[in-house]
């Protein structure tokens, strides 16, 4: 089965767009005859004129055309003049192409196919600052959310966030340990386990359908 692919072209300056300028015949020409050489069928093109190469991906109208196209026709190759074409600024080239990636489409430039696959110093670098940017942010992100949980625990004096305890969703239970415990048979005061076999005798199981495990009865005492 062919390959079905969509040309993407772009040209930076305004001076360059137009019927009679050469730069997206040329672009168009280069991404046919590699079309033709490695049997891929070239689906549509998509051109965004008057656009820097330094502009992200996807700020760009044609591409995010392309995009919206991609979706719906199951067309996973899109081909490029040259890696400059896609983007001329480095660091938006490779978040492009990690863009491009994480989203199943394959990125190949005409004049160069390895150009987007190959690891030079520079990539490999760009590439570890982009994932140490990616981990401060998130890192940021949840001191932020732990903080503004802090805020909101002082102020209402309330739990924030989290897994809700046993208290929070089953009261009446908690409440049940609690009198169990206070009860104390002859002979001495009932263990945990006991408590739990008295709680699913009054039909206070854990949500397997089981006794609560002693350590559960031991954290609802502690509450």
């Amino acid at each position: 089965m062919r390959t079905r692919a969509f040309a993407y072209l772009r040209t930076s300056s305004a001076a360059n767009v137009g019927l009679d300028k050469d730069s997206e015949k040329r672009q168009l020409a280069t991404i046919e005859a590699y079309a033709a050489r490695e049997n891929v069928e070239l689906v549509s093109s998509f051109y965004d004129a008057a656009v820097r190469g330094g502009d992200a991906i996807d700020a760009r109208p044609g591409f995010a055309a392309m995009l919206e196209a991609i979706a719906v026709n199951g067309v996973r190759t899109i081909i490029v003049e040259s890696a400059n074409r896609f983007a001329r600024d480095l660091i938006v080239q490779e978040t492009g192409h990690r863009m491009l990636r994480d989203m199943g489409i394959t990125l190949i430039a005409a004049d160069s196919p390895d150009a987007f696959i190959e690891d030079s110093p520079t990539t490999v670098l760009i590439r570890q600052v982009l994932g140490a940017v990616a981990q401060f942010e998130k890192a940021a992100l949840v001191a932020k959310l732990r903080a503004a949980r802090e805020r909101k625990r002082r102020l209402t004096g309330r739990k924030v966030g989290g897994r809700a305890s046993i208290a929070e969703m089953r009261p009446e239970v908690v409440e049940e340990a609690r009198r169990l415990s206070r009860r104390r048979p002859k002979g001495g005061k009932r263990s945990l386990r006991e408590i739990a076999t008295e709680l699913a005798n009054t039909g206070h199981v854990a949500p397997s359908g089981k006794p609560y495990h002693p350590d559960m009865v031991r954290r609802m005492l502690a509450k």
